[in-house]
Parts: C-alpha cells; sequence; structure tokens
C-alpha cells in the first residue's frame, strides 16, 4: 500500500509540474521566433507608411542584427537614418549616416546618406516652437548650425547633381543667415559696452567670410557706428561709400531667399535599390 501510494505522489507531481508549464506557455508570449527578412522589411515599410517610426526602427534593426549580409542589409541601414531623423533621434540619424559612408562608400544611395549627415547635425529649428513662433535662434549656441553648413558643403562638392542638392543650397542659406546674425548678434552687445574694437571684428568677420549673407548691410553699418564712435572718420567714410554705392535709402536690407521647409522629407525616403 505504501508502495502505492508513494506513486501516486509521483505521478500527481509530475502532472502538477505539466500544468505549471503549460499555464506559463499560455501566459506568455513564448520564444520570439525568428522571421524572415523580407517579413521585416516590409513590416518596416508598412510602419514608416503609418508614421511608426518606432516600429519601424525596430523591424530594420532588427535586420541588421540577425541578416546583416542579407539581400535587404544595405537598404535597412540608410533606410533607419531616415526613421531615426524622423522620430526625433537625431543624434542616431547622424552616426547612421557616418556608419553607412563607412561601409558602403559607392551604394547608390550614398549621396542621401550625406546629405542626411548633414541635415540631422542641426534641426533645433525643426521644433514647433521654433516653426511656428516669432523666436530667433541666431543667438544661441550655433555650433550644430556651423557643422550643419560645413557637413552640407561638403555634400554639395561631391553630388552637386543629386536630387538633394537644391534642398541643401536652401537650408544652407538659412544656416549662413543664421550664422551671421549670430555673429552681428555678439557685435551688438560689444557695442553696448563701447567694445568697439570686438565689435568691429564681429562685423568684418561677416562681410569677409560669409558675403552673400543677408546680414550684409547690417555688418556695415555696425563697422560705420564704431568707427565713428572710435574717431576713425577715414575708415567710416569709406564704409560710407561703400553702403551708398551698394544699397539705396528704399533698399537697406537684403532678403534671406530661402525657400526651406521642412516639408519635403514627407516624400524624402531613400530610394529602395534591394528589390
Amino acid at each position: 500500500m505504501q508502495i502505492m501510494k508513494y506513486s501516486q505522489n509521483v505521478q500527481n507531481l509530475v502532472l502538477l509540474v505539466i500544468v505549471s508549464i503549460l499555464v506559463v506557455s499560455c501566459n506568455s508570449d513564448g520564444p520570439e521566433i525568428e522571421q524572415p527578412e523580407k517579413i521585416y522589411y516590409d513590416l518596416a515599410q508598412k510602419r514608416m507608411d503609418n508614421k511608426n517610426f518606432i516600429g519601424a526602427i525596430e523591424s530594420l534593426e532588427a535586420i541588421e542584427s540577425k541578416y546583416p549580409f542579407g539581400r535587404y542589409a544595405e537598404q535597412a541601414q540608410v533606410e533607419l537614418i531616415y526613421a531615426y531623423f524622423m522620430n526625433g533621434q537625431n543624434l542616431g540619424a547622424h552616426a547612421a549616416a557616418e556608419k553607412f559612408i563607412r561601409l558602403y562608400p559607392r551604394h547608390p544611395n550614398i549621396d542621401y546618406a550625406y546629405f542626411m549627415k548633414g541635415l540631422s547635425s542641426y534641426t533645433r529649428d525643426k521644433d514647433l516652437i521654433n516653426r511656428y513662433t516669432n523666436t530667433d535662434i541666431s543667438n544661441r549656441d550655433i555650433t550644430g548650425a556651423m557643422e550643419s553648413f560645413t557637413e552640407l558643403t561638403e555634400f554639395l562638392t561631391r553630388f552637386p547633381e543629386s536630387q538633394y542638392a537644391p534642398y541643401a543650397k536652401q537650408r544652407n542659406i538659412y544656416l549662413r543667415n543664421m550664422i551671421a546674425r549670430n555673429e552681428l548678434a555678439a557685435a551688438d552687445f560689444y557695442q553696448s559696452i563701447d567694445a568697439h574694437v570686438a565689435a568691429i571684428g564681429r562685423a568684418k568677420y561677416v562681410i569677409e567670410n560669409i558675403p552673400n549673407s543677408s546680414e550684409n548691410f547690417r555688418a556695415l553699418k555696425i563697422l560705420e557706428k564704431s568707427y565713428k564712435a572710435l574717431g576713425y572718420e577715414d575708415l567710416r567714410e569709406d564704409i560710407l561709400k561703400i553702403i551708398k554705392l551698394n544699397y539705396s535709402e528704399n533698399n537697406t536690407t537684403e532678403s534671406e531667399s530661402s525657400n526651406w521647409s521642412w516639408n519635403f522629407l514627407k516624400n524624402s525616403q531613400p530610394k529602395n535599390n534591394s528589390n
């Protein structure tokens, strides 16, 4: 009887373990099932179409990690740049662009990688506050703007015929004018504390190094005012002659002449070369 009772207890224990395993299995998602590469890629496209960039990043990163040498590996990496950028992960977009340039220097979408690298360096004005208000960001830290200007200039040098070149040119006009305004904001401050030599230095930098900006007239007026304050009448007269020669009374400012818009990004996904 004891043997039969012991055997029954063992059977009950085994049954309990089996039931417990089944319950846990039913209440969990189970082990991750690795999906074919194309399923990941198609899912990423569907998620991007639905503006679900977090989900798209997840699918594209899965391709990168699970199929690093697969058919969609290169395309997934270039589309990661776009997905990161659209999700507001600008550092991620910049890093992904640099990685793509390093790994695939001869890829058909290499111009896109260079373009997005420059674009993602400075996107502070993409914020809603700055897009829909009159917030002037030229007097803030513009290190990123200068880096973006340099990188987009490199892009235009390498790929002057790229389909993205017109957007890069417009963006660089915007950035160039912002950098000039930043320099002159500092010049205005120096004039306010009678540090006219420093103000002259800032204004001359704009004229000599950013000659096509919208701020040339303003820079000349700063020079004229500071030369007058310092008693440099000959130099002041030269500046007045330049102003008279180049600017009429009714045209003392230059337009920013930039039609830059973030809207183009809606249709700026990289070309698909994996098919």
